[in-house]
């Protein structure tokens, strides 16, 4: 695993900002890290990377334990920070020479930084000095930080802040090449990059992970309540879905159209096909109600 998290904590007094959460990614994946303000997002990435101490539990980076083998860890991990914390009196180049030199790439140093100012789309503004930038460029000289020492994983805070849609769409495409041979984590309030750029979702509310899945079966519904939206060409008589093993209730929605709820959406399918094919049904559509990412966060995070 690249990235795996054991009941990690962090407690500020009273408050138990990362609550025993657990997770695993594995190389090659790109893993949206989601949850409201405050939710605990900014503290746990802080721990994979070694820069805040857990209050308890464990993260391992490539193998390699945060607290028992912090350097092997920030070898492998390329991080930026929300905050995007940038010498503003340094030319890009010499900001991009000093971080090499912090990660003693050597002999690469050069060839390395010409890579990255080409890969971020820098090339323009590498003359410049960084407080000179606008917050897009600055955005990208961070990310050209963080993948300038060829990290295994990539931790990146809200990485598309503060870019126009051009630019959005450029990091966004940057960021996909690079999770085929990465694993990276980043955390982000804009949906629809998330459902642009990531495998999987992981979402966290009040210090708690409330789900962790693919986007298509989070869309899906709540695991424990989906929904088949099934159309048929002629009426049916709704006792059938009585005898339906998975259907928990169903709704009509008019036009011989049914909504029927299920624990088992896969199991349901099949009955509903079977009962079709008994009673000579003819059915016109059959499809799982899917919901937005924006809508499913905002249940989850409002259950939690």
């Amino acid at each position: 695993m690249s990235i795996k998290v054991s009941s990690l904590t962090k407690v500020y007094g009273t408050q138990r900002a990362v609550d025993g959460i657990s997770f695993e990614l594995k190389k090659g994946e790109i893993v949206g890290f989601l949850g409201p303000n405050g939710a605990g997002k900014s503290t746990t990435m802080k721990m994979i990377t070694g820069y805040l101490p857990p209050t308890s539990g464990s993260a391992q980076v490539c193998g390699f334990d945060i607290e028992k083998q912090p350097m092997d860890v920030r070898k492998r991990v390329g991080y930026l920070p929300e905050a995007n914390p940038l010498y503003h009196d340094m030319y890009v180049r010499e900001y991009l020479e000093f971080s090499a030199g912090i990660h003693q790439l050597g002999k690469n140093t050069k060839e390395r930084i010409e890579e990255m100012i080409v890969l971020t789309g820098l090339g323009k503004e590498a003359h410049k000095k960084i407080g000179m930038l606008s917050k897009g460029y600055k955005q990208r000289v961070g990310l050209a930080q963080a993948m300038l020492h060829d990290p295994e994983v990539l931790i990146l805070d809200e990485p598309t802040s503060g870019l126009d849609p051009n630019q959005l769409a450029e990091i966004r495409d940057l960021i996909i090449r690079i999770g085929r041979e990465k694993t990276v984590l980043l955390s982000t309030h804009i949906m629809q990059e998330v459902e642009a750029m990531c495998s999987r979702v992981i979402i966290i509310s009040n210090g708690k992970i409330v789900a962790d899945d693919t986007i298509d079966k989070l869309q899906q519904g709540n695991t424990k309540q989906a929904a088949l939206l099934v159309s048929f060409e002629s009426k049916v008589d709704e006792q059938l879905f009585k005898q339906l093993k998975h259907v928990t209730r169903y709704e009509s929605q008019g036009q011989n159209s049914w909504k029927l709820y299920t624990n088992k959406p896969d199991e349901l399918r099949k009955e509903v096909m079977q009962m079709a094919l008994t009673h000579d049904i003819n059915i016109s559509s059959m499809q799982a109600e899917t919901q937005s990412l924006e809508e499913v966060f905002r249940t989850l995070t409002k259950q939690s």
